[in-house]
């Protein structure tokens, strides 16, 4: 399984306050963005797999979202997460 328990705790240790911190709007992102890595691999592999298409847009709506929020609330903090994630934007 490429999201267990140890990777949650990984991701939210390295963009949340501690590993526990999984309500975080920078956790949230930084878990968004490693499933969208995953289902872009698998796509890239299965170009049919049409229900995983429909999943991976929605997780980027999701995330989308996230960040909008963050920007209004604390363009600081919104940088900074782009920046360690490697997002355009």
């Amino acid at each position: 399984m490429y999201l267990n328990t140890e990777v949650k705790k990984e991701i939210f240790k390295g963009f949340g306050k501690n590993e526990f911190d999984t309500g975080s709007v920078e956790g949230q992102v930084a878990l968004f963005t490693h499933r969208i890595n995953h289902l872009t691999k698998h796509l890239q592999a299965n170009r049919k797999d049409f229900a995983t298409e429909r999943s991976l847009v929605l997780l980027v709506g999701k995330r989308r979202k996230l960040l909008t929020y963050l920007q209004g609330k604390d363009i600081n903090r919104y940088r900074e997460i782009i920046k360690k994630l490697g997002l355009r934007k």
